[in-house]
């Protein structure tokens, strides 16, 4: 398929999960908490989820620079092809914080004049640059596993990928979004981050991810049972 319409799949993916989540994000400081932790997560788990169905069978719906790297590392996705998809993320994430910024200040400015718009931008609790480093290797970790087992694996259910994908990012976000921000993808960091000018944690966010979705990756290519040793051990796949 052309690339030109992978990578545009992959725009519009990144960008729904960047207007929604992060929006989520800055409607919950807009209405002063109405969305809640709770509705934060879960509208970026149902995001994923749904533009997983709409999109993965044209792009692979990666949404994210990270998961594009440890699958081209792993020998499922074409090295050349990196480049494009990251460009087509990061500017799906670029224009949702763009819009955000067009938007949604002068609501913040009238209805609290002394705040200053997050843009869901992804911090660590109490400024600790540590914390959210090491945390968001390990989640990252854990999503890749989940989406290198239904993406990649043919004894995985296949259609079921997406509320699997969604599943992970809305129950890791669920319980690590206080701590770490719960980012899991350098470009849904990146753009609030330029927009906010909150920059002094974004290398953590930029590098972690990527460092953990590879790790996961290789995690569950070391795992995974061939069909010879699925027969000699019953139940282990």
């Amino acid at each position: 398929m052309n690339v030109l319409r992978k990578c545009t799949a992959e725009f519009i993916g990144t960008f729904a999960i960047v207007f929604g989540g992060c929006g989520a994000v800055a409607s919950n400081q807009i209405t002063n908490g109405a969305i809640t932790h709770y509705g934060i997560a879960t509208t970026f788990g149902l995001v994923v989820m749904v533009m997983i169905y709409a999109t993965g069978h044209i792009s692979g719906a990666h949404f994210n620079p990270a998961v594009t790297l440890a699958f081209a590392v792993t020998r499922h996705f074409p090295k050349h092809q990196i480049l494009p998809y990251w460009i087509a993320q990061t500017c799906g994430a670029l224009t949702a914080s763009l819009l955000h910024h067009l938007t949604l200040p002068a609501i913040l400015e009238q209805k609290f004049p002394n705040q200053v718009l997050q843009y869901g931008t992804t911090l660590p609790i109490d400024d600790r640059f540590f914390t959210a480093f090491v945390w968001e290797i390990i989640l990252t970790f854990f999503l890749m596993l989940v989406i290198m087992a239904v993406a990649t694996d043919y004894r995985a259910t296949g259609q079921v990928a997406g509320l699997s994908i969604g599943g992970a990012v809305w129950f890791l976000a669920m319980f690590a979004g206080p701590l770490s921000g719960a980012s899991m993808n350098p470009s849904r960091s990146l753009a609030p981050a330029l927009f906010s000018g909150q920059t002094q944690h974004l290398l953590a966010y930029l590098i972690a991810p990527i460092l953990g979705a590879i790790l996961g990756a290789l995690a569950y290519n070391f795992i995974r049972c061939s069909p010879n040793e699925q027969r000699e051990i019953k139940g282990c796949c």
